[in-house]
C-alpha cells in the first residue's frame, strides 16, 4: 500500500500556524478576525477564539527578491492561488504520517520559483512530504495565500468557436473588470474607498528570501515572523532574523538580540495545543540546538541537541509531548516539550510513527511504529511513551510488513504483508486482529493511497494493473474489509513523487464531491451529490461576465474546473470552499469539451456546483472574509498596486478599496486564525531593492454592526431541482446581499434538515455487485454470493445482503428501506470453505530454531462452530475449537532441516476444508568448498565435489561455472561430471544457495594430455602445526616445490604441489609435460616424464627434501611409497653413506627405466594419467645407459639434459643456488 502523502484539493488543514511562501511572485495570505459573542466590533485589542489543534511548524513563504532581481522578474508567474483550505476532515498524511519536520530546501524543492507559461493555473496547495497536519475534524485557524501573476492586462485571448468574442472592456462597472494598466488606479468610473491600514518595514532583512510565520490567534494579537537566508549554492541558511508583533502586525520587534546575535535559526514551531508555547531550531551546521518559549516569544531558554531533528510530531493532546525523528532513522521523544529527550528506538522508517488515540488503544502513552529489519523487511510494533524495551514491546501483526507501508489513521491501521511474491494490503479496524482488505476480485492494485477515514467508511484510491494516469475511487464498509468501485479520477505525478489525484470534497455540505476524470481520451469535471454514487458534469454559466450569452450543451459542452494542485508544494491551490459559507465556491477553469490550460477564467457558485457565474476573466485570488460574508479579490500582476476588490453580495458586484498610498509589489497576504478575517497583512515591496513591507489592512470600519436573523435569508440545497440529498432536505442560511455585518460565530449558519423516504439512489452496490444500466445491482461473474458469515452460528440469525448497502452519512428512512436493506435470516448449516494456511512473513522458507508464525483464515462457514487442525509436518499437531482463537497466529519451532508439509484442516459437522504448504527449514550456511583433481586429463570427466560447513543445511541449490562462461549449470546435487577439451588453465566457479544465503568457491584446473603424480606424506611435526587454513596449505605447497626445484633441477614449470586438507598432512606432486616440448611419439614423451620422476623420488628417498617451518621445526617430505633404496645412513661415515647411496641410486635407476619400457610395468609409489592414444603407435623403447636426448636446434639442451648434468653435480656434492629457484605461476593455488 503506497502510504505516501496524497496531495488532494480536499485536505483539510487544522493547523494555523501557516508555512508563508513569499516567493519571486505575488502571493496571498488569508487573515481573520472574529465578532465576539457580544457582537460588539472588536477593538485593536479584541481577544480571538480558542484555536482548533493544528500541526507545527510555522508555515514558511519562499521567494523574495534575491540580489539585483528585476521586479519585474519577481512577478511574473500567471497563477491563480487562493487558500489552502478544503473540506477532508483527516487529511492522508504525507509519507503516512502527520509529522511537522523541518525542510531541508535544497533537496525539497523550495526554492525560487520558477515562471511557468501564464496560461497554467495552480490548484490547493499541499503539504510538503515530512511536514503534515494533525486533523480533528475542523479546518485551520489561518489561511495562506500566495498571489501570482504576469499576464498583462492587454493581452489576447484565442476563444473557441462555441463561445462568442469577448469584447474589450472600456471601464469599470460594479458587476466586473476592465485590463488595468500600470496601476489599477487609472479606473476613472469607479469610487475608490479607502481601507484602515499602516504599513511597517522589515528593515535589515533585503536579502532575505524565506520565511516562516505564526500568527497566534489565542486570545492574542501576537504575530511572530522568522526571516532567513538561505544559501541555495551551500544548501543552508546563513543568516536569520526574528520578528514579533503584539498589535496584529502594525508594528514589530526584532529579537535577534534576545536568542544570540551569533544564534542563526532555521525553523519555527508551536505547540498545537498551546499556542504561548514556541521552539526554534538553530542551523545544526552551526550549533545544534533549540531555544523553548512559554510565553508566546516574548523570553527564551536555550538548550543543546544531541541528534539533528528532521521532522517534529506533537501530541494530539498533551502539549509537552513530542516526537522528533532525526536524520541517522532515531525516534526520540520528550514530555517536557523538549527540554529534555530520551530515545525511543533506532531503525525507525521516516514518517512511520504515530501517537495512540485515547479510546482506541490501551493506553494514552503509546506510539505506533515501523522498523525497518537487517534484511530489508519491516515490522508493525507498539512501543510505551518512555519504555520500549523488548519486554514493552507490542506486535499487532505478528510477522514482517512491506517496508513504508503502516499507516495509522483514525480506527483503521493500514499494512501491506508480501505473500506469494504479491503485496496483499491488511486492515485492523478498532485495534483489533487483522484481515486482508477484499477489493472487486481481478483488481490488482500497482499502488494504493488512502484517502479519507471520514463518517466510519475508507475512501481508497487505487491505480489498478491497466491505468498509468488515473485512479479508481473505492469506498467500503464501516470495517474497512469490503470496498466498492465508486469512480475513476484523474492523477498525476507531484512534488517528492507524491501522487496528486483530481478529487475535492466540497466545505459545509457533507457529500458533495468534485472530481476530474478522462472520458474518450479528454479531461471533464464532473460532481456528486451522494458521495460518488452518482455523477455528472457542471452547468456551464448562462452568461459571460459582459452578459454575452454562453453556447454550450451537455454532453458536448461544460464547464471544467482545475482540481490540480500546484507544482510547488507550498502555492496556495486554485479552488476554496469554506465551511462557514455553505454552498460558496471558488474555483478557476474554462468552458467548452474538456479541461484546458488555456482562457482560464475565475467561477463561482452560491448553490453547491448547480449554477455557476464568471467573476473574473483575469487571474485573481479571492478569499473569504467575516465567516464567508464577504469576498476580496487580489489581482495577479507583475506591476505594483495599491488596490483590493471587495464583494458583499457573493460575487455579482465588486467595489474597489485602497490599502497603500504607494503602490505595492504584492507577494502574499497573511490572514488571522480562524474563520473571523477582518484583519489582513499584505507582505510585499516599494522596490526590487526595499525592504520587505508589511501593510495592515484593517476591514472592520466598514461593517457598520453585529448580524441579527432579520441580516439572514435561507437557501436549499437541491441537485437539479432534487432537494433529497443523502436522505435529507437540507435548508442552509446565508447573508442577504449587500448586508455590511459581523457574522457572530455559529450564529444563524446552522442547517436545518429534513429525511427524506429511502429510494434506490440512495443505496450503493454492496461488494461483489456491479451496477447495471438501469440502476440495479446484480452479482459480478466472479461473485459467489456467501449464505453466511464465518461468525454465524447456527441457529442464530445474520443479515443477508441484498446486494445494496445505504451509505454511512445517508439519513433516508422508510421508504423502500426495507427492499434494499440486508435481511435478516437465520444462520443456515455450512460446511467450511475458502480455508487458507499462511506464513506471518508470507515466504515459504524458515531457518532452524526461529519462531515461525502461521495465519488461518476462514472466509466462510460457521467460525465459531468449526475446529481448526494445524499439522506442522514434523510429528506435530495442534487443534483449536473454534477459528476465532487464533488470530494472533500459531507459533512453532523446528528442530530439523528439511521440507515440511504443513496442512491446516477446518471441520464442522457438515464437512471439512484443507489447505497444504511446504515450509523449507533450512540452516544458515557458513560456507562451501570445492573439491577436484587440480591437474586432470585432457577429454577425461572429471568429479568435482563440494563440502559444505555445517554439512545440514536444508535444501541447496549449486550453481557452476566453467571457463568463466557467463550462464551456470544448475543443480540440486554436491557434485558434478565435467570434461575439459583445452589444455591449460581452467576456472571453476560453484555456489550454494540454500535458504537467504548464498556462499561461493572457486578453484583453478591445470589440463594436460599426460602427467604423473607422486602422494606425499610429512614428517609428523607438520601436523602439529597445521592450522587448516586455504593460505598455510598454499604456502607450504610453495615452499615444498622451491625444495624439489632446488634438489632436483627439475624445471619449476614442470612441478606441481598441492597440500591437501585435512590431517596427517598429505600433498600431491604433479609432473607435467614442459611448454613448447617438442613433437615426438608418446612413449618418447613418457620417457622425458619417467625419468623427471625418479630423478623426484630419488631425491625423496634420500630425505633431500626438507625445509624449515620455523627456527627449531625442520620438516622432511617423503614420498608414500618408498623404492627398496636404503635408507641413508645415520652415522658419522658420511662419505660411506653417501657412496652406497649414489651406487644404489644408479642400479634403480637403470632398473626402473629398462623395466617400464621394455616390460610396461608401473613403478610401485607413481600415478600415470594420459589421454587415449592410437592402438596401432610405434613403441619407443631407450637404452637405459642413454638417458640425453638430441636436440635438433643445435646447444639447447632439454630439460632432460639438465637433469643429467645436475645428477652428475649432486654426486660432486653441488646443490644449486637459491637465486636459481623460480616460482611457477602456472595455476593459482598449485604448485
Amino acid at each position: 500500500m503506497e502510504t505516501r502523502l496524497v496531495l488532494l484539493f480536499f485536505s483539510v488543514f487544522s493547523e494555523w500556524i501557516w508555512l508563508f511562501i513569499i516567493t519571486s511572485i505575488p502571493g496571498g495570505i488569508k487573515a481573520e478576525v472574529r465578532c465576539i459573542p457580544s457582537c460588539q466590533l472588536p477593538p485593536i485589542e479584541a481577544l480571538f477564539q480558542e484555536p482548533s489543534f493544528g500541526a507545527s511548524p510555522a508555515e514558511e513563504f519562499v521567494g523574495f527578491s534575491e540580489g539585483s532581481h528585476s521586479r519585474k522578474e519577481k512577478h511574473n508567474v500567471a497563477d491563480l492561488t487562493v487558500s489552502q483550505e478544503s473540506s477532508f476532515k483527516v487529511q492522508p498524511r504525507p509519507g503516512g504520517n502527520n509529522t511537522s519536520g523541518p525542510q531541508r530546501e535544497a533537496s525539497n524543492g523550495i526554492h525560487k520559483l520558477s515562471h511557468p507559461s501564464p496560461s497554467v493555473p495552480r490548484a490547493s496547495v499541499p503539504s510538503p512530504s515530512n511536514v503534515t497536519e494533525n486533523i480533528t475534524g475542523k479546518e485551520r485557524d489561518s489561511s495562506f495565500y500566495s498571489l501570482k501573476g504576469d499576464r498583462t492586462a492587454s493581452e489576447d485571448r484565442d476563444v473557441d468557436s462555441w463561445r462568442p468574442l469577448r469584447s474589450a472592456r472600456s471601464a469599470e462597472t460594479v458587476s466586473g473588470f476592465r485590463s488595468e494598466g500600470v496601476d489599477d488606479a487609472s479606473v476613472s468610473d469607479q469610487e475608490e474607498f479607502q481601507l484602515t491600514s499602516s504599513t511597517f518595514a522589515l528593515t535589515g532583512d533585503t536579502a532575505h528570501n524565506q520565511a516562516m510565520v505564526h500568527w497566534s490567534g489565542q486570545n492574542s494579537s501576537v504575530i511572530l515572523m522568522l526571516t532567513k537566508y538561505y544559501d541555495f549554492n551551500s544548501g543552508r541558511v546563513t543568516e536569520s532574523s526574528l520578528w514579533r508583533s503584539t498589535d496584529y502586525g502594525t508594528t514589530y520587534e526584532k529579537l535577534n538580540e534576545k536568542v544570540g546575535t551569533k544564534t542563526i535559526l532555521s525553523y519555527l514551531y508551536v505547540s498545537p495545543n498551546n499556542k504561548r508555547k514556541i521552539m526554534l531550531l538553530t542551523d545544526p551546521e552551526v550549533e545544534n540546538s533549540l531555544l523553548i518559549s512559554l510565553d508566546e516569544g516574548a523570553s527564551y531558554q536555550k538548550h543543546s541537541l544531541a541528534f539533528d531533528i528532521l521532522s517534529l510530531l506533537f501530541h494530539p493532546e498533551q502539549e509537552d509531548w513530542i516526537l522528533a525523528y532525526s536524520h541517522d532513522q532515531k525516534l526520540y521523544v520528550s514530555v517536557e516539550f523538549g527540554r529534555r529527550w530520551q530515545l525511543v528506538h533506532d531503525s525507525v522508517v521516516p514518517n512511520r510513527f504515530y501517537w495512540s488515540r485515547l479510546g482506541l488503544d490501551k493506553e494514552q502513552g503509546m506510539i505506533h511504529l515501523e522498523i525497518s529489519i537487517s534484511d530489508g523487511r519491516s515490522q508493525y510494533i507498539t512501543c510505551k511513551l518512555q519504555n520500549c524495551s523488548d519486554g514493552n514491546k507490542g506486535k499487532p501483526f505478528p510477522g514482517f510488513i512491506i517496508p513504508n507501508s503502516l499507516v495509522v489513521q483514525d480506527e483503521y491501521v493500514f499494512i501491506q504483508v508480501p505473500i506469494g511474491g504479491q503485496s496483499v494490503h491488511y486492515v485492523s479496524y478498532k485495534r483489533n486482529a487483522f484481515y486482508p482488505m477484499k477489493l472487486p476480485k481481478y483488481t490488482l492494485p500497482k499502488d494504493l493511497q488512502i484517502i479519507s477515514t471520514d463518517d466510519n467508511q475508507v475512501v481508497a484510491a487505487i491505480q489498478d494493473w491497466h491505468q498509468n494516469d488515473s485512479y479508481n475511487l473505492y469506498m467500503s464498509e464501516s470495517r474497512g474489509l469490503f470496498f466498492t468501485l465508486l469512480e475513476d479520477v484523474v492523477s498525476s505525478g507531484g512534488p517528492e513523487d507524491n501522487i496528486m489525484i483530481d478529487l475535492y470534497e466540497v466545505a459545509g455540505i457533507k457529500g458533495v464531491f468534485l472530481s476530474n476524470k478522462v472520458v474518450e481520451n479528454k479531461v471533464k469535471t464532473y460532481i456528486t451529490y451522494n458521495k460518488g454514487r452518482d455523477w455528472r458534469l457542471l452547468q456551464a454559466p448562462a452568461t459571460d461576465i459582459q452578459g454575452n450569452q454562453v453556447y454550450c450543451e451537455q454532453p458536448y459542452c461544460s464547464l471544467h474546473l482545475h482540481l490540480h494542485v500546484s507544482e510547488n508544494p507550498y502555492a496556495s491551490g486554485n479552488i476554496v470552499s469554506k465551511d462557514s459559507a455553505p454552498g460558496i465556491i471558488i474555483a478557476s477553469g474554462v468552458i467548452g469539451p474538456e479541461l484546458t490550460n488555456t482562457n482560464v477564467s475565475i467561477f463561482i457558485t452560491s448553490d453547491a456546483g448547480n449554477t455557476w457565474r464568471e467573476v473574473f476573466q483575469e487571474e485573481y485570488s479571492v478569499f473569504f472574509l467575516n465567516q464567508g460574508g464577504s469576498l476580496v479579490a487580489i489581482r495577479h500582476t507583475p506591476l505594483p498596486i495599491r488596490h483590493i476588490w471587495l464583494s458583499f453580495d457573493e460575487g455579482r458586484n465588486w467595489d474597489k478599496y485602497s490599502f497603500t498610498f504607494s503602490p505595492l509589489y504584492v507577494d502574499g497576504v497573511l490572514g488571522e486564525p480562524g474563520e473571523d478575517i477582518l484583519i489582513m497583512t499584505v507582505f510585499g515591496h516599494f522596490s526590487h531593492r526595499s525592504e520587505w513591507q508589511l501593510v495592515k489592512i484593517d476591514f472592520r470600519s466598514i461593517f457598520q454592526q453585529c448580524c441579527t436573523s432579520e441580516d439572514y435569508l435561507t437557501w436549499q440545497l437541491h441537485n437539479e431541482g432534487e432537494v433529497c440529498i443523502m436522505g435529507m432536505k437540507r435548508i442552509f442560511q446565508k447573508l442577504r446581499a449587500n448586508v455590511r455585518c459581523v457574522k457572530a460565530r455559529d450564529q444563524y449558519i446552522s442547517q436545518m434538515s429534513d429525511s427524506c423516504p429511502c429510494t434506490e439512489t440512495d443505496f450503493e452496490c454492496d461488494y461483489g455487485f456491479e451496477r447495471q444500466i438501469d440502476g440495479s445491482c446484480t452479482p459480478a461473474f466472479w461473485f459467489v454470493p456467501s449464505a453466511a458469515s464465518r461468525n454465524c452460528i447456527t441457529g442464530d440469525s445474520f443479515f443477508n445482503t441484498t446486494g445494496y448497502r445505504k451509505a454511512f452519512s445517508n439519513n433516508c428512512t422508510e421508504g423502500s428501506l426495507s427492499k434494499y436493506s440486508p435481511r435478516q435470516q437465520k444462520c443456515p448449516s455450512q460446511a467450511p470453505r475458502g480455508l487458507q494456511l499462511l506464513t506471518s512473513d508470507g515466504t515459504l522458507v524458515t531457518t532452524l530454531a526461529r519462531n515461525v508464525t502461521f495465519l488461518v483464515f476462514l472466509e466462510e462457514g460457521l467460525g465459531s462452530m468449526t475446529s481448526i487442525t494445524v499439522d506442522f509436518g514434523d510429528g506435530t499437531a495442534i487443534s483449536f475449537v473454534n477459528i476465532s482463537s487464533i488470530d494472533d497466529g500459531i507459533k512453532h519451532v523446528y528442530s530439523k532441516v528439511g521440507i515440511y508439509q504443513v496442512s491446516a484442516t477446518a471441520s464442522n459437522s457438515l464437512g471439512s476444508d484443507r489447505v497444504i504448504l511446504y515450509l523449507h527449514v533450512s540452516r544458515q550456511l557458513e560456507q562451501v568448498q570445492l573439491s577436484a583433481p587440480l591437474v586432470v586429463v585432457k577429454n577425461k570427466a572429471v568429479n568435482f565435489t563440494t563440502a559444505l560447513h555445517p554439512s545440514s543445511v536444508g535444501t541447496v541449490t549449486y550453481f557452476w561455472w566453467f571457463n568463466n562462461k557467463t550462464e551456470p549449470l544448475v543443480t540440486l546435487d554436491g557434485a558434478i561430471s565435467f570434461t575439459f577439451s583445452k589444455e591449460g588453465s581452467h576456472s571453476v566457479t560453484v555456489q550454494a544457495s540454500a535458504g537467504n544465503t548464498v556462499h561461493q568457491d572457486q578453484i583453478m584446473v591445470a589440463v594436460y594430455d599426460y602427467f604423473l603424480s607422486h602422494t606425499l606424506v610429512f614428517s609428523s611435526n607438520l601436523d602439529e602445526l597445521n592450522p587448516g587454513v586455504l593460505e598455510w596449505r598454499e604456502d607450504i605447497g610453495r615452499v615444498v616445490k622451491s625444495s624439489m626445484v632446488q634438489v632436483t633441477g627439475i624445471s619449476e614449470d614442470q612441478l606441481l604441489v598441492t597440500v591437501l586438507p585435512g590431517l596427517p598432512t598429505t600433498a600431491e606432486v604433479f609432473i607435467v609435460p614442459e611448454r613448447g616440448s617438442r613433437d615426438g611419439a608418446m612413449a618418447e614423451k613418457w620417457a622425458h616424464l619417467d625419468q623427471l620422476s625418479q630423478v623426484l623420488l630419488s631425491a625423496l628417498n634420500q630425505d633431500l627434501i626438507q625445509f624449515t617451518l620455523k627456527l627449531g621445526v625442520q620438516v622432511n617430505v617423503y614420498a608414500t611409497r618408498l623404492s627398496p633404496a636404503p635408507l641413508v645412513d645415520s652415522s658419522d661415515s658420511l662419505h660411506s653413506g653417501t657412496a652406497v647411496i649414489m651406487l644404489v641410486s644408479a642400479v634403480l635407476m637403470g632398473l626402473a627405466v629398462f623395466v617400464i619400457f621394455k616390460f610396461k610395468r608401473k613403478n610401485p609409489g607413481m600415478n600415470t594419467y594420459t589421454a587415449e592414444q592410437p592402438d596401432k603407435e610405434q613403441e619407443v623403447i631407450p637404452t637405459v645407459t642413454s638417458l640425453a636426448v638430441p636436440n635438433p636446434e643445435g646447444d639447447k639442451m632439454t630439460s632432460l639434459d639438465c637433469v643429467d648434468v645436475q645428477l652428475d653435480s649432486k654426486r660432486r656434492g653441488y646443490l644449486p643456488s637459491h637465486t636459481d629457484i623460480k616460482l611457477s605461476d602456472e595455476a593459482p593455488h598449485v604448485f
